[in-house]
């Protein structure tokens, strides 16, 4: 007699993910919900592509926008110690990517270091050769392959007490880019877990027509959300970043792809 139900035993990735995810889920963060026309960027990537023969991350860019934001809210580059107010002078942006181990796919997050001194290109590219990188383990691609060693009785009190270590946000950040729905063909939105002070999830991209300049155009719009550490962030604050963030993504201003070569 079949049993009808399969049995297997969780594997230390998927372990890590949800020791990970409960610890975060208990923090007070806050989201704001958004769309953004990208026209013009997609326009300008697909340009680079037909006069290059290159393809430039979609999601390098968002880190790229993101980093140059924070950098003018260094208020929003922090995280709190010990009753103190921690201020990185670097924004590193952790990006997460989707990474295959033992048969599963996981997200592994690739640190992208002091992301507002880096170009475009750069940043890319080291997205690009992550994405790329075949590793045994989870955290081999981040430099963690030693997290499992750790018992996994102590994944959870090890994802705390990282989260409140100087040199661990100095080295991964407190500020995060999932990139996780953007080949959904319908508009899609996430609400993440997740433990940086500022996490942007990018949802799906969806056509829409709209009127402008007297006539109907197709443009493409971006399902964004934007996550905030309520015990270090406030709302007034964080629509404020929004509304640079977004204005800066959409405008393209930082792509530059007619001096590049």
């Amino acid at each position: 007699m079949q049993k009808g139900y399969t049995s297997e035993r969780l594997g230390f990735n998927r372990k890590m993910v949800a020791a990970s995810a409960s610890v975060t889920a208990r923090k007070n963060t806050f989201h704001s919900v958004a769309q953004v026309d990208i026209t013009e960027p997609r326009r300008l990537i697909k340009a680079h592509f037909e006069k290059t023969g290159k393809k430039l991350s979609f999601t390098a860019y968002i880190v790229y926008c993101l980093a140059q934001v924070v950098k003018q809210h260094p208020h929003l580059n922090a995280f709190i110690r010990r009753n103190r107010l921690i201020t990185l002078e670097d924004v590193t942006v952790s990006v997460l990517v989707e990474r295959e181990f033992d048969g599963e796919k996981v997200p592994e997050p690739v640190s992208i270091r002091a992301a507002q001194n880096l170009t475009y290109r750069q940043i890319s590219q080291q997205i690009r050769d992550a994405q790329k990188n075949v590793s045994k383990g989870l955290g081999e691609g981040s430099g963690m392959g030693w997290i499992r060693f750790i018992p996994k009785f102590l994944l959870k009190t090890f994802v705390r007490i990282a989260a409140r270590n100087i040199k661990m946000a100095m080295r991964y950040g407190e500020v995060a880019v999932t990139a996780v729905g953007m080949f959904s063909r319908e508009p899609v939105w996430f609400i993440p877990h997740g433990s940086g002070t500022v996490l942007i999830t990018v949802g799906s991209i969806e056509q829409k027509t709209v009127f402008i300049n007297d006539r109907h155009e197709t443009r493409e719009y971006l399902c964004l959300t934007g996550s905030f550490d309520h015990d270090i962030v406030d709302g007034a604050p964080a629509a404020r970043f929004m509304n640079q963030f977004l204005e800066t993504v959409g405008s393209g201003k930082y792509l530059q792809i007619d001096q590049e070569t």
